[in-house]
Parts: C-alpha cells; structure tokens; sequence
C-alpha cells in the first residue's frame, strides 16, 4: 500500500536525469537509483507489474523517498556511486569486498622524489604504477630498484632546509645519492629516478640494451669491476622481468570482468591485462538480484569510483544498460577515450569465457560452502529448536564450572547466536559463596547471578541484557532440576532448558523422564557438543590463568625486594612465570620501574645463581 506522502510525491516527479533515495520508516536510506527521466524510473516501482522478489521487498518498505536532479546522467551516475558508497543501502546490490591493491607513487613535484607504497590512488599530480599482485610482489620490485638506482629511501622532507644532516649507510654502500647532504643535484637525482619508472613501466629491453653496451664498454676499458657490477644488475632486472606484475597504462591494457549471480551471491571474475599479459586476477563477492547484468553493471560503477588509472578498454561478459553513461563517466577520469565492451569474437570474447567460467565455479563453491555453513550454525538451531519444541533458538548459553581441589573456582558463560560462537558475549564468573569443590552449588550461584544481572541490565552492553532462548545444563536429571529451581524461583519458567549427559550425550528436558537420543552426526547434536566444549574450554582457560597468577605471586613472594607493584610489572611485560624464568638480565634491567638490584635478584633466583 502506498502512503499518501509517497503518491503525492509520486504526481510531481520532474522529466530529469537525477538520483532517487528511497527511505525506510525509521529515515534509513535503503535503496539509491539514478534514472535518465526521473518521473517514468520512479513511477516504474509502484506499478502493477510483477517484479523481481528483491524489488517488492524493498517497495513494500518504501516509507518516503527524495530525488537529487543533475545536468546529465552521467552527473547522476557518480551522484549514485558516491551516494551507495556513503549510505551502503540495504537493497542496493552492493560490493562485499573493499580490497586495495599496492601500488608504488612518485611524487614527482618534489625536489628529490622517493618512492613509496600506497594503497589508495588519488589525483594528486603523482605517478602511479601498479596495481601489484600482492604486497611481497611490490616490496620485491622496490629492493631491485634501490639496488638498481641510488634513490633515497629514507622519508626526509626536502621542502624544508635539512640540519645536522649526515648521510646514511645506504650512501656508504652505494646505493643512495645522498641528497640530504648535498651529493647531488636535482638532474643527476632525477636522472636516476626516470631509471625507476622506466623499470616500473616495463621497460626492461631498453634498460638492458644500455647496460649491456655499457658492460661491453667496460671490458674493453679493462675495468672489469664496473662491468661486474653491470653484470649483477642484468641478473636483477631478469629476475625482475619475470615477475613483475604492473605496467603503465598504454594501448594493450584492459580490464576483463564476467559476472555469476546466484539467488542471494553473485561472483565477479577479474582479469587486469598489463603490458599485453594477464598479469593479475581476482575475484569479488557481491549481492545479488539473479541478474549477471545488474551485478556487473553495479560493480562497474563501484569499482571504479576510487580509481584514476583507468584502461582504454573495459571488456565484460554480459550486455549492460548503462555501458554507455558509464564509458563516458570513465572517459573523464581517464582524460581519453574509455570504452566498456561486450566483445561477440575474438581473444578478448576467449577472456571473457574464461572469466564467467571461473566466475560460474566459484559462485558453485560458495553456495556449497554456504549450504554447510548454514546446515552446521542456524540450520542446526532450527533443527534443535523443533526436536525441543522452542522454535527458532537465536541465542544459547552453556555454563561450565572449573577448579582445582575446590580452589580457585570459576564458571565459564559461552553464547552462540544463530548456531555460530558469539565471542563478545562470552562471560567469566569467580565462585563467590561457594566453599570447596561443589560443582551443583557453584552452577546454581552461576545462574542466579547471571538472572540478576540480566534483570538490572537496560540494555545489552554488559552482555546479560538479552536472555536466553536455550540454556544447556552440562549434567543430568539432577543438574537440570537445580537450574529449573533457580529460573522458575526469579519468573523465567518460559526460558527452555535442557541437561546433555556426558557418556551416552543423552538430551534431558524438564520434567520428563525418558532422555531424547539425536542422532550422532546430525548438526543439531553437533552444536550442542559444540557449546557444551566451548563452555569447558573457555572456564578452563580461566581457571588456569587465575591458578597460574597466584602461583607466580607466591613464587615471587620468596624474591627480595619484589612486592606488588613490581609483581603488577613483571606479569604485564613477561605474561607468566615462564616468560619471567625466561627473561635476560638485560630485558629485566631495562624494565621501566624495576631497580637493576631487584632485576640481579630475580636473575639469580630464577637461575641458581648465588
């Protein structure tokens, strides 16, 4: 049903290119759309004609919307882009992953650029080169360039005059010019740094020719250690040139992308070609509308909207509306012609294919792998839910006592929302009014305690704000009855409970007599065993460490001159008693706020040393 602000808004959409903004009840943007002609794009939402499932679910919560007119489409397109990339709108088919890939940047209006790996490329006057496969591939390539040419490495500003300046080792070792003290000028600097980016650009036959006359040169002058050194760098830029994965846009440069939309996931291939070789692919995960055309189209314009460098052409795998607004808005940012293509022959179509496959197989792996992973965390709490007669169980806790011959005893509160380990929620208790090894009185203090501290919470900061659906009673019969008193004793009889007996993993439920048996490997008994491990290891990991904290002090407490403020700082830097037997003289000495007297002392103590 359409609201009468809606329908009216509806009546005076204007004939414009411009962007809409639909909002949900509460105000939240859940949808941004651009449109060519505003009023016939809008209006298409609210007609009688059956639509995608996705599109009636967001209509159907469709409270307000609002419009932004521009001067052309394509001022709308990078509206839109801006505007999802801000509000990251619920229906909006949206680009999962944020990856960035390396690239080198040289500033080249400073005086005595250096090089430097960023993540992000900006128009900010600086070259760019890249993208690289990964980080070490870039490290690797910028080893070979200082070894290669004397460029500085350090990060000096050069725009303000340098005091007490002095050269560093890399000027003792040959490999820095040394700016910073006046070794050279800005020509011979600049000299070496159009080295650098012709290594980076891909331009190694030039470079190799060069060195090879000049190492031929050398010979003939008998000054076999230059030609030596020339020689070791040709073994460098050959190792370079096999691996190197970037190169500066030029004609042969292209990024392929096809896209596989599943129900609710859609996988985009990536192919970039550098240099005339695929030298880089990847692959993203998006939302999905079922349609290969809307996830490309989408991707398109979110990928691109933080890039620079952008290539002459642009092959993908499926037709798309809006490949012309999208050729131009690229050809903008690229400041020549950019073209989105959908090749129908040829190697480029070959690329194409060979992406959409790759793109096919990967989206089949993760809808199994999605399968699974709902079949083990919220499928199998559905499952539980319907054996126990609770319904749908979101949130389940499991308590777990741990001690040692009644000593040090702690509980442990696991929580698993949607069948998956909610670790934030996780919570540790320290027996308080229990004397002894008492498990049953311990859990019913446990339990008490965490009812309370449910009631008094506003919210669900503290972690007990939002009960329980499902508590689980590591025990039997007895065990359960005593957790069964404790709800019903504070009101919370609606909350469901159950016992998981170790030996035969027997499923007890209140006030029946006769256990429920699962099946072994069913999912439903599987996340129960799995709560059930997680509550043990989680209370153990805490007894442990409260076990091993008093065991340190009372070692400690033998030691001259250490009292608890020089306990606090020992267990802060070194962690326990071990990283303490372990510790130097040195690192003891060197700790802020321990005496070197005290430091001999621990040493020695530590050591056998008299």
């Amino acid at each position: 049903m359409i609201s009468e602000k809606v329908e009216n808004k509806l009546k005076t959409l204007p004939e414009a290119p411009g962007v809409y903004i639909m909002r949900s009840e509460s105000g939240r943007v859940i949808y941004v759309g651009k449109a060519k002609i505003l009023k016939n794009r809008v209006r298409q939402y609210f007609g009688s004609t059956k639509k995608h499932a996705k599109v009636e679910a967001m209509v159907s919560n469709i409270a307000d919307f609002e419009y932004i007119i521009t001067g052309t489409e394509v001022e709308a397109l990078i509206l839109e882009s801006n505007l999802i990339k801000k509000h990251k709108p619920y229906y909006n088919i949206l680009l999962r992953d944020d990856k960035q890939f390396p690239y080198v940047r040289i500033d080249m209006r400073e005086k005595f650029p250096a090089i430097e790996i960023v993540r992000n490329v900006k128009a900010d006057g600086a070259k760019y080169f890249g993208p690289f496969l990964a980080a070490h591939n870039v490290k690797e390539i910028l080893d070979a360039a200082h070894k290669l040419f004397p460029i500085r490495s350090c990060r000096k500003d050069f725009s303000k005059p340098l005091k007490n300046a002095r050269a560093c080792l890399n000027y003792q070792m040959g490999t820095c010019l040394a700016p910073c003290i006046g070794k050279t000028d800005e020509a011979e600097y600049r000299n070496a740094l159009n080295g650098v980016i012709d290594l980076l650009s891909g331009k190694h036959t030039s470079l190799k020719k060069q060195w090879e006359s000049e190492m031929l040169k050398a010979s003939e002058d008998l000054d076999f250690e230059r030609a030596a050194v020339i020689r070791d760098r040709l073994k460098i830029l050959k190792r370079i040139s096999e691996k190197q994965n970037a190169g500066a846009a030029d004609l042969r440069d292209s990024d392929v992308f096809a896209a596989a939309a599943g129900e609710n996931t859609a996988v985009v291939q990536a192919f970039f070609v550098r240099s005339g070789k695929l030298s880089l692919t990847d692959r993203f995960f998006m939302d999905s509308d079922g349609s290969n055309a809307a996830v490309l189209e989408s991707f398109l314009k979110q990928f691109y909207s933080d890039k620079t460098q952008i290539p002459k052409k642009i092959y993908i795998s499926e037709e798309i509306e809006d490949a012309e607004i999208i050729s131009e808005w690229l050809t903008g940012i690229r400041g020549s012609k950019a073209e989105v293509i959908t090749p129908r022959r040829g190697e480029n179509k070959q690329l194409c294919d060979m992406a959409k496959n790759n793109a096919e197989q990967a989206l089949l792996r993760k809808e199994q792998g999605d399968k699974k992973e709902f079949e083990r965390t919220v499928g199998a709490a559905k499952a539980l839910g319907e054996v126990l007669g609770l319904g749908y169980i979101k949130r389940m806790e499991c308590y777990d006592i741990s001690n040692t011959q009644g000593t040090d005893s702690v509980a442990s509160m696991v929580v698993f929302t949607d069948g998956k380990p909610n670790k934030k929620e996780y919570r540790r208790f320290r027996i308080k009014t229990v004397e002894g090894a008492n498990d049953f009185m311990s859990m019913q203090e446990v339990l008490t305690r965490r009812f309370i501290e449910g009631f008094n919470s506003d919210d669900d900061t503290t972690g007990f704000g939002s009960m329980p659906d499902l508590i689980v009673i590591d025990g039997g019969k007895g065990q359960l009855g005593m957790a069964i008193g404790v709800a019903e004793s504070m009101g919370l009889e609606d909350i469901g409970m159950i016992g998981l007996a170790k030996r035969e993993e027997e499923i007890f439920l209140p006030y029946k007599s006769d256990p429920i048996i699962l099946k072994k490997n069913s999912p439903e008994l599987k996340l129960l065993i799995a709560i059930r491990d997680e509550a043990h290891r989680f209370a153990i990991t805490y007894h442990r460490s409260l076990r091993e904290a008093r065991t340190l002090e009372s070692i400690l407490d033998k030691i001259p001159g250490v009292g608890p403020k020089k306990k606090a700082l020992l267990l802060e830097r070194f962690g326990d008693i071990h990283g303490i037997k372990k510790a130097s003289l040195d690192e003891l000495t060197d700790l802020k706020g321990l005496d070197a007297t005290t430091a001999r002392s621990i040493y020695r103590f530590f050591n056998n040393e008299s």
